[in-house]
């Protein structure tokens, strides 16, 4: 089914994935915090809520990549000329 600008519609998932750093969230970000938003990430791109059994190793390889990504990317982000570690710290003192 086309929608508008002649992109597909993939059905009926989630579009939304969380800000997964202070202050939008008061804590630091978990482990399952980052491999659920990878997941919905994952889910969101190749259109599959779960895969078939035949593409669930490259779905959960995907999940993976996309999850140690994220939490690179969390360790090395600064929210107000500080780490993202020590602001969320600061939110939980504050």
């Amino acid at each position: 089914m086309a929608g508008r600008g002649g992109l597909r519609e993939t059905g009926r998932m989630c579009r939304s994935i969380k800000t997964l750093r202070p202050p939008v969230l008061p804590d630091e970000a978990t482990d399952e915090d980052i491999h659920a938003a990878a997941l919905q990430y994952v889910r969101k791109v190749s259109g599959f809520r779960a895969p078939a059994a035949h593409n669930r190793e490259v779905f959960e390889r995907a999940v993976a990549a996309v999850a140690e990504a994220t939490a690179e990317l969390l360790g090395g982000l600064e929210v107000r000329g500080r780490p993202v570690r020590e602001a969320g710290q600061r939110a939980d003192a504050g």
